[in-house]
């Protein structure tokens, strides 16, 4: 069980169903995410994945938030073959959660392991859960991240004395998955009985968007500059900005700089 403080969700769940209603409403938001996970579904779950043609992926890459500003040089011809080699050894075994934490850390390891690749994980758990999101929770490291001892987890954690304590909570696939569980309790006995699943990934985004809107913008400042609206900070975090409407162009950079052009798949305007 994770000590999860009640009063703080409640608040995080009256605030995401107020800002969303502005917006199409919270069933427009949770359509959107079923949108985008479709589209990992289609790029990778039908078929190998080695096969994935690059600028497919370079569509997915639009809608993860953490991974897009950073992946431009793995998007080159010359380095993306090892690139998805990597993604089709993380899903071999896709059906088998025993497993996960040993496909993230071999997905892991095909990169450099240093600061400048942390996104690398985030990469491989956007792609699980983006392709099974009945089986995978999110685990990015904005939920949570037991080094740098942040995330979702931290702000919703009942204790005092949270800022001052070092939470000894692991970051392995069973947290998430009891996160996800204690979340969909919290939804279920206020009243979310559908699309539970995503509800919770909107619930735990609008809590962390929320700490990052009292940090003014500092983490990932790159991502999450001064917002224009209350949800901007949730709606990257889930990656719903990956499009920009009427353009095509994405925020994802290559390394010369310039943003790719994709199909105009905007999700929410």
């Amino acid at each position: 069980m994770l000590d999860l403080s009640g009063p703080i969700l409640k608040r995080a769940f009256e605030t995401l169903v107020l800002g969303t209603e502005a917006q199409g409403g919270i069933e427009h938001w949770t359509d959107a995410l079923k949108l985008k996970s479709r589209m990992f579904q289609q790029a990778l779950g039908q078929g190998h994945p080695a096969d994935l043609p690059l600028e497919t992926f370079k569509g997915l890459c639009a809608f993860m938030a953490s991974v897009r500003r950073r992946i431009g040089p793995y998007l080159e011809h010359d380095t993306y073959e090892e690139t998805v080699a990597a993604i089709a050894e993380l899903l071999d075994g896709l059906k088998d959660t025993a497993t996960t934490d040993a496909r993230l850390a071999a997905f892991c390891s095909h990169f450099p392991q240093d600061k400048k690749h942390r996104w690398v994980r985030d990469l491989g758990t956007e792609i699980l859960h983006g392709v099974d999101p009945e089986r995978y929770p999110l685990m990015c490291r904005w939920v949570w991240d037991r080094k740098a001892n942040t995330g979702v987890i931290r702000e919703i954690w009942f204790d005092d004395e949270v800022d001052n304590i070092t939470i000894k909570v692991n970051d392995g696939f069973a947290t998430y998955l009891m996160l996800r569980e204690e979340l969909s309790q919290f939804l279920t006995d206020n009243g979310v009985f559908r699309d539970v699943i995503w509800y919770v990934d909107m619930l735990c985004a609008k809590v962390y968007a929320d700490y990052i809107a009292a940090q003014g913008g500092v983490y990932l400042r790159a991502d999450f500059s001064a917002p224009g609206d209350p949800m901007e900070h949730t709606r990257r975090l889930l990656g719903l900005d990956g499009v920009r409407a009427g353009s095509g162009r994405t925020r994802l950079k290559a390394i010369s700089g310039e943003a790719f052009v994709i199909d105009d798949t905007n999700l929410l305007d």
